[in-house]
């Protein structure tokens, strides 16, 4: 149909990355994201766990979101590899962390220029990694909830 404009289709190459606004986009969100950490009631148990300046946190968030999303990847060209939920070890994440940092990511979502498709999808993705950092922590042989 000519003239019609479709949906991407995310998670395909770099559509998601497209549909967040590229490397730029993604610093808007990031930036939107610690704001919401330092600002909502529910996130002060996690903004506890990071240093006081936020920049190498956004550098290396951003640079995550880029290839994780389909575009460029400048974590592994800036840092090296990295295992998500080992990363996070070093913090105890349970539900409750996991949710507020969820909730950070909503509030920023929602302040981008996102269709709503994608800023469901995106949601959506972000719950499998944050899921995962929580149940990486878990002890051996302690039930998994969902």
């Amino acid at each position: 149909m000519i003239g019609q404009q479709q949906e991407p289709v995310f998670g395909v190459g770099d559509a998601s990355f497209q549909a967040a606004g590229g490397e730029a986009g993604l610093k808007r969100l990031v930036a939107d994201f610690y704001r919401a950490m330092d600002s909502l009631p529910e996130a002060a148990t996690i903004r506890a766990m990071y240093p006081d300046d936020l920049g190498l946190a956004q550098e290396k968030l951003t640079s995550f979101l880029c290839g994780w999303l389909g575009g460029p990847r400048r974590y592994a060209e800036r840092f090296g590899p990295i295992s998500i939920p080992q990363f996070h070890t070093r913090w105890h994440v349970g539900e409750a962390e996991r949710d507020a940092w969820l909730s950070c990511m909503a509030w920023a979502i929602e302040r981008q220029p996102y269709s709503a498709a994608f800023a469901q999808y995106l949601l959506t993705q972000l719950r499998v990694p944050a899921e995962r950092i929580r149940q990486v922590q878990q002890p051996p042989g302690c039930p998994r909830s969902r």
